[in-house]
């Protein structure tokens, strides 16, 4: 099985996917027996700063390089600069067009294409893909489309994902995949492997941090909130506590960390 990976950069690092390790998800696409024949990064780039400002040339030059390292090519976007209304100067590169272009194009030759993004504008690409008898998975983090993950032949939050991104080792992820609104209580699922699931977790609403209500509790389960908490094994079966709501981050132009095998 031929695979290619498309990696929407800026909608990943902006919604939670900081740090991810692209040697990571390059070999949990091998491990399904796939065999990875293009897999790109659509990333956007600031010339004209890395032109004047040499410190963050050098940090992103370096990261760019790593993420090669990886096996990925990067396609770049340069960064364009607008005023708004209010004469604010607006950044912007957008790579949808680049990326959904070459998905098509190169689906000529693929089986399987594996998409990183949230974004909802790639709905359509999705279903063409498919239409040419292609299987479409797609990985995501905070703020994901609803269109997006429906349409997707399968659907993976990566914080859930072993190791493809940072996480604490002592805590356990997943998602509300059940509630009770009225008796305050609902199942939590979480991943044992990329497309294997592991337990089910009970969760009871009176174990999160933060206090939440009832309707709040479904509201999480309707936006496939991602949770993070301690384990603990009862009579009834494994049961989640200390739960905490894994938040959507603040804006960031911090470099991520790519690491690699043997660093």
């Amino acid at each position: 099985m031929k695979a290619g990976i498309y990696v929407d950069a800026e909608n990943v690092m902006r919604n939670g996917g900081w740090g991810m390790r692209y040697d990571i998800l390059k070999q949990i696409i091998i491990d399904q027996g796939a065999t990875v024949v293009r897999a790109n990064v659509y990333m956007a780039v600031d010339w004209r700063r890395e032109k004047v400002d040499e410190a963050y040339r050098s940090k992103k030059e370096d990261y760019r390089n790593q993420v090669r390292r990886c096996g990925f090519k990067i396609v770049p976007k340069e960064v364009r600069r607008y005023y708004n209304e209010d004469g604010q100067v607006i950044t912007k590169a957008n790579t949808d067009l680049d990326l959904a272009v070459d998905a098509l194009l190169q689906n000529r030759n693929l089986d399987y294409v594996v998409l990183l993004t949230g974004d909802g504008d790639f709905v359509r690409l999705v279903t063409a893909l498919q239409n040419t008898g292609t299987r479409v998975d797609v990985i995501s983090f905070h703020n994901t489309s609803r269109n997006l993950r429906e349409s997707a032949d399968y659907h993976c939050y990566g914080f859930l994902i072993p190791n493809l991104v940072p996480t604490d080792e002592s805590r356990t992820r997943g998602f509300l995949f059940s509630v009770d609104e009225e008796r305050y209580f609902g199942h939590i699922a979480t991943l044992r492997a990329f497309q294997e699931y592991g337990r089910n977790i009970f969760c009871h609403g009176s174990e999160f941090e933060e206090r939440i209500s009832n309707k709040e509790l479904s509201i999480l389960k309707e936006r496939q909130s991602i949770l993070e908490f301690d384990v603990f094994d009862s009579d009834r079966g494994p049961q989640a506590k200390n739960i905490a709501l894994i938040k959507p981050p603040q804006e960031s132009t911090t470099t991520p960390p790519t690491t690699l095998p043997g660093d």
